[in-house]
């Protein structure tokens, strides 16, 4: 039998976007571009950015690797583009987990292309055991081991993203 286990409530998790949101704003100047990497990382970008006091313009990119499947695909799908200009600007990416690292590394090599002055990457959960890609996040709201997780933007199918804290499913 299946059952819950917290991994962080909300307010763990609020506390964490407060925290990350302190670091980003000592770290940019005024007039940055952040850009969410849809759909996994839209409540936490969303958190993230009301907690920042600069200005900032938002963007985003919806990328796919793993369907409806526990496990990243590997093959990262570039779902849109973006609509800002990045050329001379310093960029914020922000995803909700960095897995194997392939969706951020496409993610960052392909930003690359439009001549930002900077690119720094944000991810709210951070799974280095899986770590495939040779990327890690500039900032980090927590590290965890290998596990499946959802809610707080995570999901299962289409499923979960609207619960307000993360967890996993374990065996009694």
């Amino acid at each position: 039998m299946k059952r819950k286990e917290l991994l962080f409530s909300q307010d763990e998790i609020k506390n964490k976007v407060k925290i990350l949101a302190e670091k980003i704003e000592n770290d940019f100047e005024d007039d940055f571009v952040i850009i969410s990497l849809l759909r996994g990382s839209f409540i936490f970008a969303a958190d993230l950015v009301r907690e920042i006091d600069k200005l900032i313009e938002i963007d985003f990119l919806t990328t796919s690797s793993y369907g409806h499947d526990e496990r990243s695909s590997g093959n990262v799908k570039f779902l849109t583009e973006l609509r800002t200009n990045i050329k001379d600007r310093n960029v914020l990416v922000v995803d909700d987990i960095l897995d194997t690292g392939n969706t951020l590394k496409a993610v960052v090599d392909k930003l690359e292309t439009y001549s930002p002055k900077s690119i720094k990457t944000c991810v709210l959960l951070d799974k280095p055991s899986r770590r495939k890609a040779d990327i890690e996040a500039d900032y980090v709201g927590f590290e965890i081991d290998d596990l499946f997780i959802v809610g707080y933007g995570l999901n299962y199918g289409d499923y979960y993203r609207n619960v307000p804290y993360i967890y996993n499913y374990v065996e009694d």
